[in-house]
């Protein structure tokens, strides 16, 4: 196997679009390349990333400055691993054919329709720094199942991530099967100019606009999962400790930087104290301690971490009052690494910024409601989140939180975790994404659902043609009743 996609690194543009030529070329030899070869692909991807788990770990935790090494096994590998397998175990029966029914008297001539998954060609992929590995092979899961070949664009925010991929990338695959291509912005711009077949873009909304632009000049179709603000609504059932667990628990993974955090927090006003409270049991259950632990993570740069304080800062300045969870009063500003201790924003208004846009970072807002009807509502009148998460232990409230709101999808009794349920499709609708993959929904997004219908060789079809008859006439007489 060629060694080629690690020289990808720091690429000339036209050789970028020379690279998307030999794919495409590569593709164009092989169209509908065969389950079995499919399965391979998936089988290399999975031994890449069980051969080198540690190899990645290691990586991950350079790039972040501190970051665990349990955290990256568990969500940066284990979970494509788990996407990739399901993939691999399911392909044969998702590339057969889906017989669809046709008119019942055409039927009965022997005339037949159906629906065939055939590979779209060559799919980019642009993945963020927050999950740089998962954010990868997830995608490529349902990407080959469906019989594409790929170019990765990792993030440069994540530089030895980012060529270690590209290393392994290349030790197992040919650069005409998989290529990886690593920069800059100006680079990550002419990747998503380049007119593949699909592109899929993780990160903001800010970026994903542009991605859709450039994608729209080859009128290539996009999935973008752009995140947002996701909201958790505490009905007055919840069962306080433990949901304020698991709710923290999502929050303060990988600090904060995850597309699918809770952004924010409804809870009756008459439960507010006792939700703070618990919040700061839950951290010092998981976290003691904060800046020497391994298990939290830092903010990915210096930039970020001077983002998330100046959200605190404005929200003091605004009125909030600010609830710090630092279980053992630690200076971070002491510390060599870009950690962020997480905080609790009480009073939040629409004014301050931490209230406009996605967080990214180990903050939570906590707004009160005095109906549950209210709390809906409030989430309503808002742009629709990549997620929302129903806390309750009667069915009747979850039911109604759930029922009466949209989102790109909903856990109950829990964040998070919906994402890890390949049976699941993951995106987001409207402004937090389009477009979803995942398990069978990520062969489906990555394949052309092609119609065929054949047609009977019955000379009855004539019926249907100049000079019309009465017969005929008759058929559309039945037709027209409705």
């Amino acid at each position: 196997m060629s060694n080629a996609s690690a020289a990808l690194s720091q690429k000339t543009f036209p050789d970028l679009a020379e690279t998307f030529r030999a794919l495409r070329e590569a593709q164009s030899r092989d169209l509908f390349p065969v389950a079995k070869i499919r399965r391979d692909r998936l089988s290399r991807c999975i031994k890449l990333l069980s051969l080198h788990a540690e190899d990645i770990a290691a990586a991950v935790n350079a790039d972040f400055g501190m970051r665990s090494r349990h955290l990256t096994l568990l969500t940066d590998v284990a979970s494509s691993i788990a996407s990739l397998k399901h993939a691999h175990d399911h392909v044969d029966e998702w590339v057969r054919p889906n017989r669809r029914k046709v008119e019942l008297m055409l039927a009965a001539l022997g005339a037949r329709a159906e629906v065939q998954f055939q590979p779209k060609g060559v799919v980019g992929v642009i993945a963020p720094w927050n999950f740089p590995v998962n954010l990868v092979f997830a995608p490529l899961a349902g990407v080959l199942a469906a019989g594409n070949r790929v170019m990765i664009k990792p993030s440069e925010h994540t530089p030895q991530t980012s060529e270690l991929l590209a290393q392994l990338i290349g030790l197992f695959f040919d650069e005409t099967e998989i290529a990886v291509a690593s920069g800059g912005a100006e680079l990550g711009a002419a990747f998503a100019a380049l007119p593949f077949d699909h592109l899929v873009f993780t990160g903001g909304a800010h970026v994903g606009r542009q991605v859709m632009r450039a994608a729209a000049e080859n009128l290539t179709p996009v999935t973008l999962e752009l995140g947002g603000k996701s909201p958790v609504i505490l009905a007055p059932s919840a069962d306080m400790p433990k949901a304020t667990a698991r709710i923290m628990a999502g929050k303060l993974m990988n600090a904060g930087q995850i597309c699918l955090a809770p952004d924010y927090v409804l809870v009756r006003a008459d439960q507010r104290d006792q939700f703070v409270e618990a919040a700061k049991f839950a951290v010092r259950q998981m976290y003691p301690s904060l800046g020497d632990n391994p298990d939290y993570a830092s903010m990915i740069n210096f930039s970020h971490r001077d983002r998330i304080a100046g959200l605190v800062e404005d929200a003091r300045a605004r009125g909030a009052k600010i609830v710090d969870l630092n279980p053992a009063g630690e200076d971070f500003s002491r510390l060599p690494h870009n950690k962020a201790a997480p905080v609790l924003v009480l009073n939040p208004t629409d004014d301050m910024t931490v209230m406009q846009n996605e967080i990214f970072g180990p903050i939570l807002p906590v707004l009160t409601y005095t109906r549950i009807e209210d709390a809906i509502d409030y989430v309503n009148a808002r742009p629709r989140p990549l997620a929302l998460y129903a806390f309750g232990e009667n069915p009747e409230e979850t039911g109604l939180i759930v029922g009466a709101t949209i989102s790109g999808g909903a856990a109950v009794n829990d964040v998070v975790m919906h994402v890890s349920v390949e049976g699941l499709p993951f995106g987001g609708i409207g402004p937090s994404g389009m477009g979803a993959y995942h398990g069978h929904d990520g062969f489906l997004e990555f394949s052309h659902r092609r119609a065929v219908f054949r047609q009977t060789g019955s000379d009855l079809i004539n019926l249907f043609r100049p000079p019309y008859g009465e017969t005929f006439k008759k058929f559309l007489e039945r037709r027209l009743k409705g």
